[in-house]
């Protein structure tokens, strides 16, 4: 039998799928390692896909997709992520997901042994799709320390002639932290002084608690050759609609045709009954996320007085619906393994914090967006971390 291609042998299993479908086999676990939104869909999302179905309306679309949905996600984005310019429907490609929008992106910014720089802690995928590539993720630095916050100073020693890519996330998952304005702006800079693309995951930016959404692209050129921000942008998170497999994708302006033809080779076009629902949820009422957005700010703060009982020392999640927490007086540098042992022994799994790079050995991902009572219960099985302080 012929070898796989290199980079597809070289993809790491993800180890949150792993602890997570270890869990679906365990009678009775509590899963707080994957996160999946556990509302019901609003009925006008549901009637709006299932009408295009019953229209016959299943043939090709646009490869940018459906315009009426191209404007909703222009007009969402202008007037949601502090843009400093509307951002013109042209500029929106309707992507299968967040996940494909990355690749799509990647795809047009990377060559084989280019270099993108990707947050650690951050989320697997982005080395995963990068090496997919052919490309080469390099890990920068977050601390807990400087609250998992990028420091220039660490990626300016990271930078070489083969660096393309700064890739961002915020709100972070894993991490719940959220990047200000001012370390936005700095970071938009630094992309400049080094002629870099960026690209910026905001799949969570409906989910902040306390601090603005600043999306790179307020600080971004709106000329086109000068500009270098793609926003990845998803309905999963936002209104539950993670197996529509439906998201968009803001361009740079100029690039248009370009991102036309690498469409067409990945996907050709998102299926139209996702489109149509996604339509519904962005122009129709909004009572799904203001109720998701109290509820994971209700599970944030229920989770959290568990952990300060315990002694567990935690990030104080200002976005996104993750708790990052220590758990390294019991993992014994081995997060990863304790994770299995802890599903196995208590009934709770949980993602290893190695599932997201080597800073996250001895932490843990807790998804907070499924039910209060079962969440509490879970955490509540962690083992105590006795007399030290609960939040870095």
């Amino acid at each position: 039998m012929p070898e796989l291609a290199a980079h597809a042998r070289d993809v790491p299993v993800n180890q949150i799928r792993e602890i997570t479908e270890a869990a679906w086999r365990t009678p009775g676990a509590i899963v707080l390692s994957i996160g999946e939104p556990g509302f019901a869909l609003p009925r006008h999302v549901l009637e709006a896909g299932m009408a295009c179905l019953d229209r016959d309306e299943t043939n090709y679309t646009p490869n940018a997709g459906i315009p009426e949905l191209r404007e909703a996600f222009a007009a969402r984005f202008s007037e949601g992520a502090g843009a400093s310019h509307s951002i013109g429907a042209e500029r929106v490609y309707v992507v299968d997901g967040a996940q494909q929008g990355l690749h799509l992106a990647m795809s047009l910014l990377l060559s084989p042994g280019d270099e993108i720089l990707i947050p650690n802690p951050g989320y697997p995928t982005f080395a995963m799709t990068s090496r997919l590539l052919s490309a080469v993720p390099v890990g920068y630095p977050l601390y807990p320390e400087q609250d998992f916050q990028p420091r220039i100073q660490d990626l300016e020693v990271l930078i070489t002639e083969r660096t393309r890519v700064l890739m961002l996330n915020s709100p972070s998952n894993p991490l719940g932290a959220v990047l200000g304005e001012d370390l936005t702006r700095q970071l938009v800079a630094f992309a400049r002084k080094h002629d870099l693309w960026i690209i910026s995951d905001e799949c969570y930016e409906a989910f902040t608690y306390d601090v603005p959404h600043i999306s790179p692209a307020r600080f971004d050129s709106d000329v086109p050759g000068e500009a270098r921000v793609f926003t990845s942008l998803t309905l999963s998170k936002t209104y539950g609609l993670t197996g529509l497999r439906i998201g968009g994708l803001v361009c740079p302006p100029g690039l248009e045709q370009k991102m036309n033809n690498v469409m067409e080779a990945i996907v050709s076009c998102v299926a139209s009954p996702s489109q149509y629902a996604a339509l519904a949820a962005l122009t129709g009422p909004q009572d799904y996320v203001t109720n998701a957005h109290a509820h994971y700010r209700a599970n944030r703060d229920a989770a959290s007085a568990v952990l300060d009982a315990k002694g567990i020392r935690y990030l104080n999640a200002q976005g996104a619906f993750y708790l990052w927490a220590d758990v390294s007086h019991v993992s014994d540098g081995d997060v990863r393994g304790w994770v299995r042992r802890f599903l196995a022994e208590s009934g709770v799994a949980l993602a290893p914090g190695t599932a997201f790079g080597s800073i996250g050995e001895g932490w843990v991902r807790i998804a907070l967006c499924g039910d209060r009572d079962e969440l509490v219960e879970g955490v509540g099985r962690l083992p105590e971390r006795a007399g030290l302080s609960t939040d870095t």
